[in-house]
């Protein structure tokens, strides 16, 4: 059991490696306040942005920001608004308060938060109720998206309101249920809560009730976090592979300068899962020079995952996509889904290790900062520069 003052030091390590934010509001912001949108349980704040001249049934955007941030910067800083000018569609910014969390961090590692119809959960639930209903939006078009502390509580919408979302963006994030405590959420974190497929499922499906068509999700997250190990990652996808009920290969992979991009399709041959891995990128959201405006944990790596995130959930073309994948030469291999029952296609990128069984995790549970898993970190980011021709 971890003793109170390990604790108290992994909190001043977590604060010194956040750093000083700039002052929350320092950014011009175009967004509207919305009140009364219902009970309110998680007391949270609630924002919205409506392009001029918006149609009826247009989709709706829900975002969240990361700790030390507020609504109106991360959406001045992300160009999440400029984007909805011209792709129309309209904005939801929930916004953590003082009161609930100091550091302005969404609770998603707590139980009373995290629960379908309860605390910070419903809070968000009730404000995308409020925005459709306001502005006539449409209902089979809802979409969330996160960094950080707002990317775990992205994926907390995702699996307790699975049937209210479309799709969803997590963005060095968390899986569903890794942490109930501040304790446990260092863990998760720092990629030291190994769980098998089957654990991440049993969380997942305990969220919600839900027995319909899951919602599709990109997954983001810099090669080189020092904040939410990059082991998360894979965690969330395959927690979302399960429920869709994807083969653990890919049906695609692409390699574009220094991101490596997999791509799980379903039956129909729909991306429904996206992994997407930046080599040398740090914690926080990734931008291109022609969308947003670069800050503290908005950077600045020719990827602009507002953009991106936006097409893969087919609300916005990338036409203009600078930066885009989509766009430039790269690396690929045709979709081949294998059979359930059979071996995995051969790629030519190396696949990620087998993940452990839940047996192999007991057994060796500091296995995510272990040399081993270093070094296929490692690996990682090297066959990404090589591609890139950053590295012989």
């Amino acid at each position: 059991m971890r003793t109170m003052s390990e604790t108290m030091a992994q909190f001043a390590a977590f604060g010194a490696r956040q750093g000083s934010l700039y002052t929350p509001g320092s950014s011009p912001s175009q967004l509207e306040s919305l009140a009364d949108f219902g009970s309110n349980p998680g007391r949270l704040r609630a924002h919205g942005y409506c392009p001029a001249g918006l149609p009826k049934n247009a989709p709706l955007v829900v975002v969240l920001h990361g700790c030390k941030q507020n609504a109106g910067d991360y959406d001045h800083r992300s160009g999440w608004s400029e984007l909805a000018d011209r792709a129309g569609f309209a904005l939801l910014y929930p916004e953590q308060s003082p009161g609930n969390n100091p550091n302005l961090c969404f609770n998603w590692f707590r139980p009373g938060d995290t629960r379908r119809d309860s605390g910070e959960a419903l809070s968000i639930r009730q404000m995308i109720d409020a925005m459709i209903a306001a502005h006539g939006l449409d209902r089979d078009r809802v979409f969330v998206t996160g960094l950080s502390a707002g990317g775990a509580m992205a994926n907390v919408m995702l699996a307790t309101y699975p049937e209210v979302f479309a799709g969803g963006a997590i963005i060095a994030g968390l899986a569903y249920g890794c942490a109930s405590s501040v304790p446990e959420a260092f863990d998760c974190m720092r990629g030291q809560a190994p769980a098998s497929d089957e654990e991440l499922w049993a969380r997942l499906r305990q969220a919600s009730r839900h027995a319909g068509s899951w919602p599709r999700v990109a997954i983001w997250q810099g090669m080189a976090d020092h904040t939410v190990a990059p082991s998360n990652a894979e965690d969330i996808a395959a927690q979302w592979r399960t429920a869709h009920r994807l083969d653990d290969a890919p049906s695609q992979e692409e390699i574009s300068g220094g991101r490596v991009r997999r791509i799980w399709s379903n039956r129909a041959g729909e991306a429904v899962i996206e992994l997407n891995t930046v080599a040398a990128m740090g914690h926080g959201t990734p931008l291109a020079s022609d969308l947003g405006a670069p800050g503290p944990y908005m950077l600045d790596v020719g990827i602009s995952s507002t953009r991106e995130i936006a097409v893969f959930w087919g609300i916005a073309d990338d036409a203009a996509g600078a930066g885009s994948v989509h766009n430039v030469p790269s690396k690929s291999v045709a979709p081949q889904p294998a059979p359930r029952s059979g071996p995995a296609a051969k790629r030519p990128l190396a696949a990620p290790p087998p993940r452990k069984s839940v047996a192999t995790a007991k057994a060796d549970p500091a296995s995510p900062s272990s040399p081993a898993a270093v070094s296929r970190i490692k690996g990682v980011i090297e066959q990404a520069l090589r591609a890139a021709g950053l590295m012989k």
